[in-house]
Parts: structure tokens; C-alpha cells; sequence
């Protein structure tokens, strides 16, 4: 398990993570959402001793990354896959891992071939990767030394759908197994398919954690109507708050409610369902419409 306590860490006046606390749970795959700058990294960073945290803790299995004896036989960390020696070949980049680790040699062969890089691939150089094969061999990396926990920072970045549907199939097997997973993604799709608790944080702060069921129940009802408006004066009526979305209306009610509203108002409905559908996305942007550079500039 993964477990972070008040976290704190400040850049002079700039505090980049602020009283940041959760735990990522053993067999499960927790998501680290949240817009650009919100944290994210400095958190996972930190999490694997590469920046001091100003006050606070983080503990995996019970201990501090930096107290590990072989980190890499306990954790493995991706934050980075473009951050790979360019004139390495990708057999010699986890040839460096193995030995590092202590690892028997036939660790190499086996760990290129669960990810899916081919002999040919292996024997290039890394500049001349694409992204999607950086990804694969930083997830290599990761993997080789047979970890309880992975840390990813955007493991998706890059891969094709076939190598995303790969990754997923990799970390949920991975999970499955009674391994810890926390992955950060911009891939907000990917995350709701995957995930089983969802971390969001906006501002250096968490704004909204627990497991998706619970994060995603919490989005109310969806429903299109052929009059859209004489629905939406009538769920005002009887209290219910409405909020407009592509066409239709977000219902803080469940859905029984609204059909017997709708159809007390004569009111022909096309759809009805649980706003969970709308998913990830609407449930993310809302917590993070103050925190998001792109709803600062507007």
C-alpha cells in the first residue's frame, strides 16, 4: 500500500502540493487525476525520493522509498519514458537494470517479451523509438525486478489502441495478482475503464477522492427529452436541481423521479440513465473548472 500523509511541498512562496493525503490500496488500481500543475508529479516524485517533501510523509508497504535496500525489487516507477540514454538500445538500457537489481540475466529476454518489444526493436537504439516503444521499455524498466507496487506517471502517453488495451490488460492483471498500481493519465477514458479508486487533485489540494462507483454515483441522472425545457421547469417544481449538458440535463435525482416528473409534465423522454455514462470526464472538468489552465484563461 501507498500512503501519503499531509504532504506538503513549497517552492520558495509557491506551494506546489499542499496537505495532500491518501493511500492507494493493495489489488487495486487507484487513478491520480488533475489538470496541469496541479501537482501530480511533485507528488509522485516525491513519492520515489527524487524531491524532499517540505513537511509530511509518504510510506509504500509501511517504509520510506529512500529506506529500501533495492528499490526496483519492491517498486517500480515510469515517470518519465522519454528520459532514456538516446544512444542506448533498449536491451542494454534493461541489461542495466538487471544487473543494478541483482537480477538473473534471462530476466532481460523475458521482460522485453511481456511487453511486447520484438528482438529487432530491442537491438536499436532508443532515439530512434517512437514514443509508444519509450513507454514500453519504461514500463520494462518497472517490471523487471518483479515489484509489489508501480508508479506510472501517464503510461499511456504514446501507445497506439492496441497498446493501450495491452496496458490496461497488463495493470488490471497486475492488480488482480495483489499488486498496488497507482497511474496518473490524461486519458480520462482509460482511467474510468481501469481504475478502482480515483484520486483528483486541483491547486496542489485533493478535491475529490474515493472509489470510481462512489465518485461517479455521485454525478446525479441523465435525460434528453423532446422539450427539454418544459422538463427542466418541472423538475424545478418539485426541487430537483438541473444542470444543461450536450443537449440534455444533469438531475441531481435518481432516475425513477425523473420519469414519473416527466411524465406527470407530459414530457416524451429519449433517454435516461445514470449520468456515470457522461462519466470521468464531466465529473472532472467540474471539479477542476477553477484549477485548469484552460478555465483560468477564459
Amino acid at each position: 500500500m501507498i500512503s501519503v500523509e499531509s504532504l506538503t511541498k513549497q517552492y520558495g512562496r509557491f506551494t506546489a502540493v499542499d496537505h495532500v493525503s491518501f493511500t492507494a490500496a493493495t489489488g487495486r488500481v487507484t487513478g491520480f487525476l488533475g489538470p496541469n500543475g496541479a501537482g501530480k508529479s511533485t507528488t509522485m516524485r516525491v513519492m520515489v525520493g527524487l524531491t524532499r517533501p517540505t513537511t509530511g510523509r509518504v510510506t509504500i508497504t509501511g517504509r520510506d522509498y529512500r529506506e529500501l535496500v533495492n528499490p526496483g525489487l519492491e517498486v517500480g516507477v515510469l515517470l518519465d519514458a522519454s528520459a532514456q540514454h538516446a544512444g542506448r538500445t533498449g536491451r542494454e538500457i534493461l541489461t542495466i537494470a538487471q544487473q543494478t537489481m541483482g537480477l538473473p540475466k534471462t530476466q532481460v529476454a523475458e521482460t522485453l517479451a511481456r511487453v511486447g518489444l520484438t528482438e529487432d526493436e530491442a537491438g536499436r537504439r532508443v532515439r530512434d523509438y517512437s514514443l509508444g516503444m519509450r513507454q514500453r521499455l519504461g514500463i520494462a524498466t518497472a517490471l523487471i525486478g518483479d515489484p509489489e507496487v508501480l508508479i506510472l506517471d501517464e503510461p499511456a502517453n504514446g501507445l497506439d489502441p492496441a497498446g493501450i488495451r495491452w496496458m490496461r490488460d497488463l495493470l488490471r492483471g497486475f492488480a488482480n495478482d495483489g499488486g498496488t498500481v497507482l497511474l496518473s493519465s490524461h486519458l480520462l477514458h482509460e482511467i474510468e475503464v481501469i481504475a478502482d479508486d480515483l484520486i483528483v487533485i486541483g491547486q496542489g489540494r485533493i478535491v475529490a477522492q474515493g472509489s470510481k462507483s462512489e465518485l461517479l454515483a455521485s454525478a446525479g441522472t441523465l435525460v434528453r427529452a423532446t422539450d427539454v425545457d418544459t422538463l427542466a421547469r418541472a423538475l424545478h417544481e418539485a426541487a430537483v436541481v438541473t444542470t444543461p449538458i450536450d443537449g440534455g440535463l444533469r438531475v441531481d435525482a435518481d432516475p425513477e423521479l425523473v420519469g414519473a416528473t416527466a411524465h406527470r409534465a407530459g414530457v416524451v423522454l429519449r433517454e435516461l440513465r445514470p449520468a456515470d455514462g457522461a462519466g470521468l470526464e464531466e465529473m472532472f472538468l467540474e471539479l477542476t473548472a477553477d484549477t485548469a489552465r484552460e478555465g483560468a484563461a477564459a
